[in-house]
């Protein structure tokens, strides 16, 4: 695994990308092109950035270390951190031109754009752990509780992970 790439592909995916799990569907897509990651390392790394306290986008950190060690944790910490220093000068363009309805445009239809690869790579995690009703289920419970935030993040991932063990075992 060549180190500048892993760098690049992190990169790429923070430039492009506008949350915390925004660039799920870029790291997806690139990862699992090269055979550098499998399925089950994404499902890992997103629980795992669910528990942990801070950003949700520090999620990439446990990838990163899933796919390539500590290694890869610096790469892709050094990825990151710079599309949103660079966000600074970024921020002054925009409050001097960010009224123009094409500004806005290209706004509205990037987030739209990153939420449905989204959805696709959601889909496709489902697909390869075997969708049924018990899973669809659990997805559209927990996305609801999660949507109305009734219930802490944490809790909702050990409550479903509980869930999963008794169905499974029934």
């Amino acid at each position: 695994m060549d180190p500048i790439e892993v760098f690049w592909l992190f990169l790429k995916a923070a430039l492009f990308s506008t949350s915390g799990t925004g660039n799920l569907p870029m790291l997806h897509t690139d990862f699992i092109s090269r055979d550098w990651a499998s399925e089950q390392m994404f499902a890992e790394a997103l629980a795992i950035g669910q528990l942990s306290p801070g950003p949700t986008g520090l999620w990439v950190l446990s990838f990163a270390y899933l796919v390539d060690g500590l290694r890869g944790v610096l790469l892709a910490l050094i990825a990151i951190t710079i599309p949103p220093l660079s966000v600074i000068g970024i921020h002054a363009l925009y409050l001097r031109y960010g009224e123009y309805p094409a500004v806005q445009g290209f706004m509205r239809g990037l987030m739209i754009a990153v939420s449905s690869m989204f959805i696709v790579v959601i889909m496709q995690i489902f697909a390869q752990n075997g969708i049924d009703v018990a899973t669809l289920c659990i997805a559209c419970v927990a996305g609801v509780l999660t949507w109305r935030k009734t219930v802490p993040v944490p809790l909702l991932l050990v409550a479903a992970g509980v869930v999963g063990i008794l169905l499974k075992s029934a």
